[in-house]
């Protein structure tokens, strides 16, 4: 039953893609479409899908299919038409990182400074955090946004945040979930499709891409991440729209605080001018570029100055807080952010040893984010928003032995305990200091083959 064609007019079987992909031959357009449609209409099954994507992160794509794939996705709901709004449309979207909230920074500060920011984003994939799941700490904030409501927000305000909805790319909703539990993350060309398929369906001009690359993202290798960055740029470029990549590091968190709740409390102090530098200085560079590919200045370097001037004229901020109450949030929480979510108990991981932090294996304080309830385990689970981690040492930094390299925030023993055992062996203390300062951006691309 489960091989049978989802049309009985057509001569494909789930069975025989599945098959076809695991011996590594190309799929064509109609074996393609024909996954991705009868998956989304829920008349091929999970562990159908499953194998194909397994199949699939084994052998590859070929940049065909994963044009046709992304094209097959983005066709399954429908393609906003934001034609009505004057302002150029951008968006930014990064490929997941432990600590990276630099979205909730961006989409207010870019549209205070005159561009129009739509915004899809998705939940947590793996180690890594979503950024629906930190605006879910905000009580009431509603990111399921119908088409017609999509557009009254970003009527008020300029930008505005939210989950696929019925209407947009329904498939990427469907296989990132299913991609998220089965170990299939991983694969540029999935992580493409569904990147660009959401993306090139809310109707924008421009696109920036944050591409992280190092021990917390899911590319470890710079070439890797540089690859993936290629082929997302020459996807938007197939699709008539102007796209630029940055590789940017995630060898250590980013900023200091990871997990729901506290990465927005990071976000707000960044908008009123504070917060960790790493953290800032990244958010200015993703927002210079946003400004330069929108049109507005004539320059990189007059887009730092605008999103500068955004951040510390505390006109990002009043973005953001009409964005929050425009989609329903509790704005006391985003005035007091005492008022967010918190964990019940709080215990440090503490350095065994005197000496400076040579590296942290971020991918491992990212886990240890998940187990205290902060991710998904699996597909059924529910995030708690109040748990965490906040860093009060990174890479370079001294450290004396008994001192706190990281505080973990938790709800239940158990989890806090195992929780704090990863931290604080992700911790590496060498006897001297780095000799250099690790760079946040590494590489842009700019088109396909093109990069600085």
């Amino acid at each position: 039953m489960n091989s049978a064609p989802v049309n009985a007019a057509s001569p494909v079987r789930a069975i025989d893609v599945i098959r076809k992909k695991r011996d590594g031959r190309e799929l064509s357009r109609l074996e393609i479409e024909f996954l991705v449609q009868g998956y989304t209409r829920g008349e091929i099954p999970d562990y159908q899908v499953a194998a194909w994507l397994m199949a699939g992160v084994l052998r590859g794509f070929t940049r065909a299919e994963t044009a046709v794939l992304t094209d097959a996705m983005l066709r399954s709901g429908e393609v906003l038409d934001l034609s009505e709004f004057s302002p150029t449309k951008v968006d930014k979207h990064s490929t997941g990182g432990v600590g990276d909230k630099t979205s909730l920074v961006l989409a207010p500060v870019v549209a205070a400074g005159g561009l129009l920011v739509p915004m899809v984003s998705g939940r947590g994939l793996g180690h890594t955090g979503g950024t629906l799941d930190k605006l879910g700490s905000i009580s009431g904030f509603n990111v399921n946004l119908s088409a017609p409501e999509f557009r009254r927000v970003l009527r008020g305000c300029g930008c505005c945040m939210i989950g696929q909805t019925a209407e947009i790319a329904p498939a990427d909703r469907k296989l990132y979930a299913l991609r998220d539990v089965t170990g299939t993350v991983e694969s540029p060309f999935l992580i493409c499709a569904s990147i660009m398929s959401k993306k090139l369906a809310e109707g924008i001009d421009c696109l920036l891409l944050d591409v992280k690359a190092g021990s917390g993202a899911f590319m470890k290798k710079e070439s890797d991440a540089a690859f993936l960055a290629e082929l997302m740029v020459e996807t938007g470029e197939r699709m008539g729209k102007q796209v630029v990549a940055l590789i940017t590091d995630m060898d250590q968190p980013l900023g200091m605080k990871v997990g729901n709740a506290l990465e927005v409390e990071e976000v707000l102090e960044i908008l009123h001018g504070e917060g960790p530098s790493d953290l800032r200085e990244l958010c200015i560079e993703l927002a210079a570029w946003m400004f330069h590919i929108g049109g507005k200045g004539s320059s990189l370097e007059e887009g730092r100055k605008t999103a500068i001037q955004m951040i510390d004229s505390g006109c990002g901020l009043a973005k953001f807080r009409e964005m929050v109450q425009l989609q329903g949030g509790d704005l006391s929480m985003i005035d007091d952010p005492a008022k967010l979510p918190r964990a019940k108990h709080k215990v440090d991981a503490i350095s065994p040893e005197n000496g400076y932090v040579s590296a942290i294996a971020c991918e491992d304080v990212g886990t240890a984010c998940v187990i205290l309830g902060g991710g998904r385990e699996k597909k059924e689970d529910t995030v708690d928003p109040a748990v965490g981690v906040v860093l009060h040492k990174k890479v370079g930094d001294p450290v004396s032995v008994h001192e706190p390299l990281a505080t973990i925030h938790f709800n239940s023993e158990a989890r806090g305990s195992r929780a704090k055992q990863l931290v604080q062996e992700s911790y590496h203390i060498a006897g001297a200091p780095q000799a250099e300062k690790r760079q946040l951006v590494h590489r842009v691309i700019t088109k396909t083959g093109g990069a600085n």
